[in-house]
């Protein structure tokens, strides 16, 4: 896979995976400046996605291009299936209600308790009474692992790792099969951050979720991250594993897998195939 570079697949090498969110010559330009420039991803069903690229190259750009948030000046975008330029209104509703985003920040409402934020999307597309909304909000506290109190505190009253959370609860508040995720461990110390991936691959295994993940991390890279998409030079440069990562030959990847501050532990399964001695 390495070597194939914003191709897109082939009909052997999609047989059989279902592409939940397909792009295809995806150009976005700010006036004059273009930021992506013909670029193909896509994204199958039940994965994780690391998506990474320099600082400035579009990351968080594509994303929210892919949300509708950011026009685009050409190509197009399926997300399960679905083209939202070929929707009527109730349609792009009823795909919007399939996807869940937690932002860089956590973007909770300052102004609302916990529990009121993660009932935003409820009040926003359901018609639920306030009781069921509540025990709703509550179920998703606990599947994040936040506690029970955390449901009437205000994001001000909450920790780094709470706040993250608590917006993921959010994401989830109405049973998403697609959840974009934009730099979910930044600002988190190391055990809260890896107790954060932790939680985004049992999400994943247990709720059936495909997840798309923008991170500078690299050890949400190597711990739960199925593929991995390079952004640069307004494309997306390669795509597939961590090993395929190592051995693509361009500088800004390998300075960025195998610089100086990557991650300094070899790889279980590397390390299973050189054997257990260290020589």
């Amino acid at each position: 896979m390495a070597d194939r570079v914003n191709e897109q697949p082939t009909e052997s090498e999609g047989q059989g995976r279902d592409v939940v969110l397909s792009a295809r010559d995806v150009t976005v330009a700010f006036g004059s400046k273009v930021v992506l420039d013909n670029l193909n991803l896509d994204i199958y069903r039940g994965e994780i996605l690391g998506f990474v690229g320099a600082s400035g190259t579009g990351k968080s750009v594509l994303m929210r291009t892919v949300l509708r948030l950011l026009p685009r000046h050409s190509g197009t975008i399926k997300i399960l299936g679905q083209d939202f330029d070929e929707l009527d209104e109730p349609q792009r509703n009823a795909l919007d209600m399939r996807l869940g985003v937690l932002f860089q920040q956590g973007a909770l409402f300052s102004s609302l308790t916990v529990k009121e934020n993660i009932q935003v999307p409820m009040r926003e597309y359901l018609d639920l009474p306030r009781s069921l909304m509540d025990e709703l909000a509550h179920l998703k506290i606990r599947m994040v692992g936040l506690a029970a109190d955390a449901a009437d505190k205000y994001p001000s009253e909450l920790s780094g790792g709470m706040i993250k959370r608590a917006a993921l609860a959010r994401a989830l508040a109405l049973d998403p099969e697609l959840v974009f995720l934009d730099e979910p461990t930044s600002g988190l110390d190391p055990i809260g951050a890896a107790e954060f991936d932790e939680l985004i691959a049992n999400l994943r295994d247990s709720l059936g979720l495909t997840v798309y993940m923008v991170t500078h991390d690299l050890d949400s890279l190597f711990s739960v991250c199925d593929r991995i998409a390079v952004l640069g030079k307004k494309r997306v440069m390669v795509e597939g594993t961590i090993d395929d990562m190592l051995a693509y030959d361009d500088p800004w990847v390998q300075a960025y897998f195998k610089g100086k501050r990557a991650r300094s532990i070899v790889p279980q399964d590397e390390g299973a195939r050189h054997g257990s001695s260290g020589k």
